[in-house]
């Protein structure tokens, strides 16, 4: 699965992530912060989107700290940036079959990942730009599970959806991670969805973590706890 050791990650002369641990576990963890903790800095730098500065990514074993971004793919890292990203002018269907486009398992991945949302399915002839929110991002979910990975990072996957969208992802999320062949990387400000979605989770303050144990709806006061501080 996705390890992060001792990795430090800033911008130019700015240091955000300072000497980070972070081992995701079968069953997926949740990161979590308040704004400007550094968590987005921290996704990117494991999908290879920034540099590290010191420390090491790694894969199933591999040290992937100084491959591409589609190299880390390749290699079964999928990223769900926030925003909802899809094809706007494309329709629901061009956006899956773009991915599936020339891989060996693509037509039965579009299947499967129209499984876990079937929500998708009567949109399929509807332009990407035309869906709402939360159709967004079950698409932009599914148009990363259609490469297979075995690890998927999602970053704020929940926010800016309605309350039944919520509860479609957080119900296909954990799915996911129940199959055992996927281990979900998440960050999420909703405590209880992150925590009953995941088996670990990290909380980061300042660029550091302040925080850390095991999910699961017992761990919400903890979290919460750790948060306000």
């Amino acid at each position: 699965m996705l390890e992060l050791v001792d990795v430090t990650v800033g911008y130019g002369r700015t240091t955000v992530c300072h000497h980070i641990d972070l081992a995701l576990p079968p069953g997926g963890a949740a990161l979590m912060g308040h704004n400007g903790a550094g968590k987005t800095t921290l996704l990117r730098a494991a999908v290879g989107l920034l540099p590290v500065r010191s420390g090491r990514v790694l894969l199933d074993g591999e040290d992937v700290t100084r491959l591409r971004p589609h190299a880390r793919v390749r290699r079964g890292l999928g990223y769900v940036p926030q925003g909802q990203q899809s094809f706007g002018q494309l329709t629901t269907m061009e956006n899956l079959r773009l991915v599936a486009d020339g891989r060996k398992r693509g037509a039965a991945m579009v299947d499967e990942v129209l499984d876990t949302f079937p929500a998708l399915v009567p949109l399929a002839d509807r332009k990407a730009g035309l869906l709402s929110g939360g159709q967004r991002q079950q698409l932009a979910i599914a148009r990363t599970l259609v490469t297979e990975p075995r690890v998927l990072i999602l970053d704020e996957p929940t926010e800016g959806i309605q309350p039944n969208v919520v509860a479609e992802i957080e119900a296909a999320i954990a799915a996911l991670t129940r199959r055992g062949d996927l281990a979900v990387l998440l960050v999420e400000q909703h405590v209880g969805f992150a925590l009953r979605t995941t088996e670990r989770y990290y909380v980061l303050e300042s660029g550091r973590v302040t925080s850390s144990g095991a999910g699961g709806a017992d761990a919400v006061a903890d979290v919460r706890a750790a948060m306000a501080v």
